[in-house]
């Protein structure tokens, strides 16, 4: 028999520990529900916000004893939870969901404390087996608007310059959903939020995440951009919108209208959707992540979204890549407004008052303001009831980068890696599933403008599939930590040894991280003399790399077995490469020819009954 292999099972979380692949952190009983991790490489510590603790982990060793701060909710807001009908377990706890940095010496953080969120800055200083590691109980202050009521709430929250970029639900049934600005050096502090206005501003909201951007050379222009998915009322119609919203940071809310309100809030609707015929599009609504990948220019990183379909048809998922200057295209176009009995969104087509809205207060525009308190109330009025952009944001080159589609599961998050290879970069996707795996995906660019989707390998990082709701890269460390409520795992970027030990099979891996090094599969880095290193992960061609090596560059590995007749004989291949194919050949008694032999499901092996 004549064996070509295809694609191999999922990699199992007993493997991955066994190879080295794999640690996981499983902390405390009960689950740890690590929604929150915040990792510093510079200083080479690694935080976890959990259910009732917060530990200090060795981000290069997660098996090391960590060292933890325990703050559980008090014994009067559990019960309290308890008698509202919430589940003990579940939710009535301190599930710590805001960690960051706020200066060189102090952490801020913030739990849900059994449905009423507490912050509190953590002191940490020193080394991290024995410095300062302390929780500040005179620092204590109230959550609300700066951290969810309810565990399981999609959140985000970003720290910069001081100041607290929050969007949440505001109260405990969590209707009214805001995005807020809190904290800031004194005496400086401006709270401000969206209005509250179903109609317009957001509403039922999701929020998925929160980035500070730098979108000109002129610090007056910096602004926070956000995403998040809502609930969209046109006419009868309910359905669910993803969203990119923006403020400037120097908005300090109207001076008679829109009090501290944000005045220069805007949002524009963000499409992830594959092309169909007769122009009908299938669209991924509901946005589940965003990553954003810098390149060389700050102010304009690689935007990418992880989405699903809230459709009844059918179960799916989708990454769409987007670019910065296609969003500000957007902001910078016509806004939309709302009219008709039906009360849809239209173009705007009337005069648009200056300074534009949206735009940030600045010296260099407009001396006479200074500040958003000094915007016309025309300007303020327009914003008020116009937030909405016309346009929308489409991705690039019009469809997905990756789609999944009647799987078992759906992705929850993405971190992505830009990997140097021989034949040129690569951007690798790891994108964490609802079933507790992560699939390594990279997106190959064709000839035709066209691209490739190889899945290059799933790793299931937990026993119990649970969905994965954290993921944070370390790129010093070439190292992916993954948060589920099951424990926190730390993942290896790449695993070339188990891709063979043939030049062929690490060839045909199509892996960017790993190259054939003349003697085995190994981590590929790039160098300026050039080495006898194999690649080609744009055609995995092992032909045009392997013919001089020691297995001559076979696409084939031949085994020759008896069988008895009369008897049945399974016949297994584990193959090394998620791009091979399996096919099996019979050679009968007499015969010089070899027959192919079908059948119906050949993953991993065949039967075949001897004659």
């Amino acid at each position: 028999f004549l064996s070509k292999c295809t694609s191999p099972p999922v990699a199992l979380l007993s493997e991955l520990v066994q190879s080295g692949s794999v640690s996981v952190f499983m902390g405390a009983s009960g689950g740890l529900h690590s929604h929150t991790l915040l990792l510093d490489e510079e200083k080479g510590r690694l935080l976890l916000g959990a259910r009732d603790h917060v530990y200090l982990l060795d981000p290069d060793n997660l098996s090391r004893a960590p060292r933890k701060i325990v703050w559980p909710a008090s014994l009067d807001r559990v019960k309290m939870c308890k008698l509202a009908g919430k589940n003990v377990n579940l939710e009535c706890a301190n599930f710590v969901r805001v960690l960051h940095n706020y200066n060189h010496t102090h952490v801020y953080a913030c739990g849900t404390g059994a449905f009423h969120p507490t912050c509190a800055f953590i002191e940490l200083t020193g080394h991290r087996e024995s410095g300062v590691f302390q929780l500040l109980p005179s620092s204590f202050e109230s959550g609300r608007l700066k951290c969810p009521f309810d565990p399981r709430q999609p959140f985000t929250s970003v720290l910069t310059d001081q100041y607290l970029y929050a969007g949440t639900a505001s109260d405990f049934l969590g209707k009214d959903t805001t995005f807020t600005r809190s904290l800031g050096p004194p005496p400086d502090q401006n709270y401000i939020r969206t209005e509250i206005s179903e109609d317009y501003w957001i509403n039922e909201a999701s929020f998925i995440s929160a980035h500070p951007m730098s979108d000109t050379h002129n610090p007056d222009d910096d602004k926070i951009y956000f995403f998040f998915r809502e609930v969209s009322r046109e006419g009868k119609d309910k359905s669910i919108l993803s969203r990119v919203a923006r403020v400037c940071k120097n908005d300090v809310g109207g001076l008679r209208s829109l009090t501290n309100k944000w005045t220069t809030f805007l949002k524009a609707r963000l499409v992830c959707s594959i092309p169909g015929p007769d122009g009908v599009d299938t669209h991924f609504d509901e946005l589940q992540d965003i990553f954003m990948l810098p390149t060389r220019d700050d102010k304009n990183p690689v935007v990418y979204g992880v989405f699903t379909t809230s459709s009844s048809i059918f179960r799916g998922s989708a990454v769409c890549v987007y670019s910065m200057a296609d969003i500000r295209a957007v902001f910078n176009g016509p806004y939309a407004h709302k009219e008709g009995p039906d009360h849809r969104w239209v173009e705007y087509e009337g005069r648009i008052p200056y300074p534009r809205p949206g735009t940030c207060p600045s010296k260099t525009y407009d001396a006479k303001i200074k500040t958003t308190k000094d915007f016309p109330d025309e300007v303020v009025s327009f914003v008020r009831f116009h937030p909405l952009m016309h346009g929308s944001v489409l991705p690039l080159n019009g469809r997905p980068v990756f789609q999944l589609v009647r799987a078992e599961y759906t992705l929850t998050q993405i971190v992505v890696d830009r990997v140097s290879a021989e034949d040129g970069q690569y951007e690798v996707m790891f994108l964490g599933t609802d079933a507790g795996s992560v699939l390594k995906v990279v997106s190959i660019a064709q000839e035709n403008w066209s691209r490739e989707e190889v899945v290059l390998e799933e790793l299931q990082v937990f026993q119990v599939p649970t969905p994965i709701l954290s993921m944070e890269m370390s790129f010093k460390q070439q190292q992916l930590y993954v948060g589920s409520s099951e424990g926190l795992a730390q993942v290896s970027l790449s695993r070339c040894p188990l891709y063979g030990q043939g030049c062929s099979e690490c060839c045909l891996a199509r892996d960017p991280y790993c190259a054939w090094d003349g003697t085995t599969c190994s981590r590929y880095v790039p160098a300026a003399k050039r080495r006898a290193r194999r690649q080609d992960v744009k055609h995995g061609d092992p032909a045009s790399q392997c013919w001089d090596s020691a297995d001559g560059g076979g696409l084939a590995e031949e085994r020759v077995l008896f069988g008895v007749q009369n008897n049945s004989t399974f016949l297994e291949c584990i193959p090394k490469s998620q791009q091979a194919q399996i096919r099996w050949y019979i050679q009968r008694p007499g015969v010089e020819h070899r027959d192919q032999v079908r059948e119906h499901s050949p993953d991993a092996g065949t039967e075949v009954r001897s004659d």
